[in-house]
């Protein structure tokens, strides 16, 4: 026989728990039972086990820690003559109240930031972040869909449509551009409501137009193009994006007609960022003329980048058919259900020329090897069911409503503002006469307990002053008391 001493590693490893990682090595010999009922009313008390949880069943705690099942119960049983636990038969022993943690100091209440420093002249990256973090009232900031809207009835029918049918393997990794379902429904949906006609296996399922741009700008980076012109006055949001991928974003002036292509041309740049459909924050429609030298653009060398935003809410005039349906090999294409359905699903798409599609899957595998399957799946059900068209409809009917009030509301207490992009979208943007500092209007209407937004913010260049505001998730009767709310800052100033 072997006299050699035994290793530390041949030893036996103490007995363990999962549940609050309890170690039986921890415990004093012959004081188990008091050890075990300390470690859990002392996590009873700071929360670890909150009151309405339940305990382990004393024979599977017994198991895991390696003593006898009476440890537990003794431990147990003391916790409930105290008060903190009690038996409900199959329930199990419950939690049903904590004992009083010991005193600390409360942490020094974090100071929110004031209305003014909210509204600065060069906002930083987060200041989205900010605003949505700061309270008020009646929020009127753009691109809030209404989510009491959101249709729980379809979307749990769907759900449970696709978890019937769904396979044991759906459960595993998917391909990175999304699962064929939901590409299949896009490309119909597109097909039928945008004029693209596209092929399935072209679509890529992505987490919203931000992540879209996020991929793009690496792709085209790699291809040598750092530089995207942007709409002015044109989104902050996309330009930050963009920017924070360290692409240079020139403006190019949009007016009445849209983008001015002259401006694009002149300026060198070989790509361009752009919401043909419904401009943000405009409103205005880019015309038949300023398309067709578009086209001319695209065609002679360059690359369009067509954000689809709020194409599918429009009110008073007719749809506006997509560019990438004109020009596929020349147009990245994105478009998501952030405003239709709710922002919180993340789900989008992105459709890019042959030649950056490898580039764009690479990317988009690197970043999360691809979307929650599931949500995708329950998409592409109210997408072929019909459920979605019957969304937009009762969406539309509902924003017109409100549209309607807030121009009413404008015309009752800012008659002298100037109003625009009121046919489409959830926003209005608003323009003002006389020495302005919208920034600070903006700030003025915080105090008073109203969210907007300065127009200002969305533009690179000298503009007029104005605000942006948003009217889809609010009702009539709160828009009106925004908009007079607004009013009043500006008759004070």
């Amino acid at each position: 026989m072997s006299r050699a001493k035994t290793a530390a590693t041949d030893r036996s490893i103490a007995a363990g728990s999962d549940f609050l990682h309890l170690t039986i090595a921890d415990a004093p010999p012959g004081g188990r039972a008091d050890w075990l009922a300390a470690r859990l009313r002392q996590a009873i008390a700071d929360g670890r086990v909150p009151v309405g949880d339940r305990l382990p069943a004393t024979r599977l705690l017994a198991a895991d820690l390696g003593v006898s099942r009476g440890v537990v119960t003794e431990a147990y049983q003391r916790l409930t003559e105290e008060g903190h636990v009690t038996g409900r038969g199959r329930a199990g022993t419950v939690v049903v109240a904590a004992p009083p943690a010991p005193a600390t100091p409360a942490p020094a209440p974090t100071a929110a930031l004031a209305p003014a420093a909210l509204f600065p002249p060069a906002p930083g990256s987060d200041i989205f972040d900010a605003v949505r973090a700061a309270s008020a009232d009646i929020d009127l900031t753009p691109g809030v869909p209404d989510l009491t809207a959101f249709p729980r009835a379809d979307w749990l029918r769907a759900e449970r449509t696709v978890l019937r049918h769904l396979a044991a393997s759906d459960f595993g990794y998917g391909d990175p551009c999304g699962t064929p379902a939901l590409r299949r429904a896009v490309a119909a949906w597109l097909a039928r409501s945008r004029g693209i006609a596209v092929d399935p296996g072209e679509v890529i399922i992505v987490t919203g137009v931000s992540q879209a741009l996020g991929l793009l700008a690496q792709a085209l980076g790699a291809a040598g193009i750092h530089r995207i012109a942007v709409e002015d006055p044109g989104s902050l949001g996309v330009r930050q994006h963009l920017n924070n991928w360290r692409v240079d974003t020139p403006p190019i002036t949009v007016d009445d007609a849209g983008l001015r292509v002259d401006e694009l041309t002149a300026s060198g740049v070989r790509a361009v960022m752009l919401t043909p459909a419904h401009q943000f924050p405009t409103g205005v429609v880019l015309d038949g003329d300023r398309r067709r030298q578009l086209v001319d653009w695209a065609r002679a060398g360059g690359l369009i980048i067509e954000d689809d935003y709020d194409a599918e809410h429009r009110y008073d005039r007719p749809p506006v058919p997509a560019l990438r349906g004109l020009l596929p090999e020349q147009v990245c294409y994105a478009g998501s259900v952030s405003k239709l359905l709710a922002p919180a699903l993340r789900i989008g798409w992105l459709l890019v020329p042959a030649r950056h599609r490898e580039a764009v899957v690479a990317a988009k595998r690197n970043a999360d090897l691809g979307n929650a399957v599931l949500p995708q799946l329950v998409l592409a059900e109210l997408m072929t069911s019909g459920a979605l068209e019957r969304q937009l409809r009762l969406l539309r009917r509902r924003h017109i409503q409100r549209r309607d009030a807030m121009i009413s509301a404008l015309t009752r207490h800012l008659p002298d503002a100037t109003v625009h992009g009121a046919a489409a979208g959830l926003h209005l943007m608003i323009t003002l006469d006389g020495e302005l500092i919208d920034g600070e209007l903006a700030a003025a209407a915080l105090a008073r307990g109203v969210k907007v937004q300065p127009l200002s913010w969305h533009c690179q260049r000298p503009y007029r002053p104005g605000l942006v505001l948003g009217y889809a998730a609010r009702t009539a009767t709160e828009i009106d008391e925004g908009v007079a709310t607004i009013a009043s800052c500006l008759s004070a100033r």
